[in-house]
Order: C-alpha cells, then sequence, then structure tokens
C-alpha cells in the first residue's frame, strides 16, 4: 500500500514538473504590461510633470521689456552696483523666460572679458543700433548710467509715439469693423425675407436688388469659403508689404494718401531728428548718428534720404545742402523751414540742441495732427457706414414700392 501510494505521489510531482514549462510558455506569450516606476524613475516623472505644468508659450522682449530693463540698470548703475551684478539681478526677478537668458547672455559675456556695447552687439534684433552705439559712447566718456537714462527717456518717447499713433487707429477700425458686421447681418438674416415677396418678379427688380440679393444667397450658401479667402488676403497683403516692390508701395500710399500722409511725415520727421538729436548730444561719430537714423526712420524713402545725406556728409558736404534736395524732391519729405533751422545748427556749433527743439516742435505738432486726423475720420467713417446701410435699404424698400404701385394701378 506504502509503495503504490508513494509511487502515485511520485507520478504526479513528475506529471506536475512536465506541466509547469507548458504553462510557463503560455503565460510568457501573453502581453506584458509595462510598470512605469520600473521603467521611467519616480524623479525623472516628477521631472517632466514639473516640465509640463511650467511650460508656456512667450513671445520675444518687446519694447517695454528693454525700457523697463534700461530704467532698472540706470538706478543700478548710478546706485554703485557693478554691471554683472546688476544684470544678475534683473535676470532673477525677469518673467520673461527669453529676455532673461538674454540677460545671462550679457552677463556672462562681460565677465567673460567683452564691454557691454560688445555684449549688446550679439543681440541687434533686440536692442537695436542706436542702443549699441550709445552705450559704446558711454563707455568711452564713463557716464553709463546717465546714458542708460537717456536711452529709457528716448525710448519713452519713441513708445509715447507709437501708442498715439496707435490710438488714432482705434476707432476708425472699430467703426469699420461695425459696418462690416452690419452689413452681414442685414444680407444674411433680413433680405432672405424679403425673397419671397420678390419670388417670381426678379426680371422687376432694379440691378442692386438684384446684386444684393445674389451677395446674401453667396453668404449663406457659402460663408464658409470667406474665411480661408479673408484670412489668405490678409497673409498675401502682409507678404506683399515685406517684399521691395510691396514695401516701396506701401510707404509711397503712407506719404500720398490725403490726411495720412501728414500724420505719417510728422512721424518720421519726430522720430529722425529726434534720434540725430539723442545720438550727437551722446558724442556718436555724425557719420554712424545719420546711418542709424536711416534705420530707424521707419520709411524707405526717409531712409534713402538720409542714407544720401550720410554719402554726401562723407564726402564733404553739410547736412542742411544735402537736405535741401529732398524739400525739392517729389514727396517733400523735409520741410524748408526744417533745412533752415538745421543750418543754423550747423553754422552756429549748437547742433544738437537745435536738433533738440525740432524734434519737440514736432512731438507737439504730431499730437496736434492725431487730433485732427482722428476729428477728420470720425465723421467721414459714420457716413459712410449710413450711406452703406441706406443703400442697402432703399434695394430693399424701392422694388416693394414699384411693386405696391404695380398693383394699385392695375
Amino acid at each position: 500500500m506504502l509503495e503504490e501510494s508513494s509511487s502515485t505521489i511520485t507520478a504526479a510531482a513528475e506529471e506536475q514538473q512536465e506541466i509547469q514549462p507548458s504553462d510557463q510558455e503560455s503565460f510568457s506569450m501573453l502581453p506584458k504590461v509595462p510598470v512605469p516606476s520600473e521603467d521611467i524613475p519616480i524623479g525623472e516623472q516628477d521631472s517632466r510633470l514639473q516640465r509640463i505644468r511650467k511650460f508656456r508659450f512667450e513671445f520675444g522682449p518687446s519694447k517695454k521689456d528693454v525700457l523697463n530693463f534700461t530704467n532698472q540698470l540706470a538706478v543700478m548703475i548710478r546706485a554703485g552696483i557693478s554691471l554683472p551684478d546688476a544684470l544678475e539681478s534683473i535676470a532673477e526677478q525677469m518673467d520673461n523666460q527669453k529676455f532673461k537668458a538674454i540677460i545671462v547672455d550679457l552677463k556672462n559675456q562681460i565677465e567673460g572679458g567683452q564691454s557691454f556695447s560688445q555684449a549688446l552687439n550679439g543681440h541687434p534684433d533686440v536692442f537695436g543700433n542706436l542702443y549699441i552705439h550709445m552705450v559704446g559712447a558711454a563707455e568711452v566718456s564713463g557716464s553709463l548710467s546717465e546714458m542708460l537714462q537717456k536711452l529709457a527717456e528716448y525710448l519713452d518717447h519713441e513708445a509715447e509715439t507709437s501708442s498715439q499713433v496707435k490710438s488714432a487707429c482705434v476707432y476708425p477700425a472699430i467703426i469699420a469693423i461695425m459696418a462690416v458686421l452690419v452689413t452681414i447681418f442685414l444680407l444674411v438674416f433680413v433680405l432672405p425675407r424679403f425673397t419671397a415677396v420678390f419670388a417670381g418678379k426678379e426680371h422687376m427688380l432694379p440691378l442692386p436688388t438684384k446684386a444684393l440679393m445674389a451677395t446674401s444667397a453667396f453668404l449663406r450658401g457659402y460663408w464658409y469659403l470667406l474665411v480661408p479667402v479673408i484670412l489668405g488676403g490678409f497673409w498675401g497683403f502682409w507678404h506683399f508689404i515685406h517684399t521691395n516692390v510691396g514695401r516701396a508701395w506701401w510707404d509711397k500710399m503712407k506719404l500720398v494718401v490725403p490726411l495720412i500722409k501728414t500724420l505719417c511725415r510728422c512721424l518720421y520727421i519726430t522720430r529722425g531728428l529726434h534720434t540725430m538729436s539723442v545720438l550727437s548730444k551722446a558724442g556718436v561719430p555724425i557719420l554712424n548718428t545719420i546711418s542709424i537714423t536711416a534705420h530707424v526712420s521707419g520709411n524707405m524713402f526717409y531712409k534713402e534720404m538720409w542714407l544720401g545725406v550720410c554719402e554726401d556728409v562723407r564726402q564733404g558736404r553739410k547736412i542742411a545742402d544735402s537736405l535741401q534736395d529732398a524739400v525739392k524732391g517729389r514727396y517733400g519729405l523735409i520741410p524748408s523751414s526744417v533745412v533752415q533751422m538745421i543750418r543754423s545748427g550747423e553754422d552756429s556749433g549748437t547742433m544738437s540742441t537745435v536738433l533738440k527743439d525740432i524734434s519737440v516742435y514736432y512731438a507737439r505738432e504730431l499730437k496736434t495732427v492725431i487730433k485732427t486726423v482722428t476729428s477728420m475720420i470720425e465723421p467721414i467713417m459714420i457716413v459712410l457706414m449710413g450711406v452703406l446701410v441706406g443703400f442697402i435699404a432703399m434695394s430693399i424698400i424701392l422694388p416693394i414700392f414699384k411693386m405696391s404701385s404695380l398693383v394699385a394701378a392695375g
């Protein structure tokens, strides 16, 4: 009995051993689910989560960021803080990560033996030639804090001027958008209600009414085509004005369109003369001053004018004599009174003071022109909007009166 039971147990054990490998093979064929904690360390998982949480889309530093940076740096340098320490302190407080990386790079380059202007020269898109040349002149004269304060005032003046011009365009833009929205509302929701009235009498409708009905049908049936067409139109226009031909056309329009040309000329004259005043007072060489003024003018015709002046001055001519050609030019880029004042500044040796006085005068003139242009554009836009809405209303009402008169006569 014992031998039989022992032999039975032994056979069962052997049978179990024979079955186990096949079970293991079957289990090995099942898909394996990876365990995150085994493949990726917990610390790395946390760092990935933190990077995802901290991720944010940022643009490059704006003019306001550069202005705040210049103001802070001027105060710290005046307080006796070394330039690398001041840059490090500003970088720690900077929210814009791209600008923070640029400031840290400036600090590292200065600690590596480069001057501040040389470090700034590695980021010309952010600071610009005017900024770099003024800092370079301040390093030669040893007046960095005063120069930074002048730079801050210049940037603040430019920001104020740009804000004034943009604010002058806000009201006309709002009126134009409202006119478009009202037109779409009338064509899509109001005009279709009269379609049943005109059904079967299309031959009696005047041409404006037929055109409006066709436009209404297109808007209701193919409105989804308008979005890509409009976006494509804006993109095409933007791309066109960034080409050489498109840029020339766009800058020319800003000098010949009524109302706009007065505003733009005041803006370009103010910007150019104010830039020349700041650079000449900072001790920047006259040829560099005129060249920088050309590149910050904002209009290719003014840029060509200032580059021509730079070449004439290099050959020995006076600035006023060279600018006299621009007075007689096709677009009258510079008034003769400005040329006469510049001539007096050259003769008396007070060029920077005269340029500052002229730029201050034209800055006040720019404010007056902005108010005048805005006050004139407002009624023009309102009248245009009224004419548009009235045209649509008359195109709907006139056929109804015509049909009513025919019915009464019959």
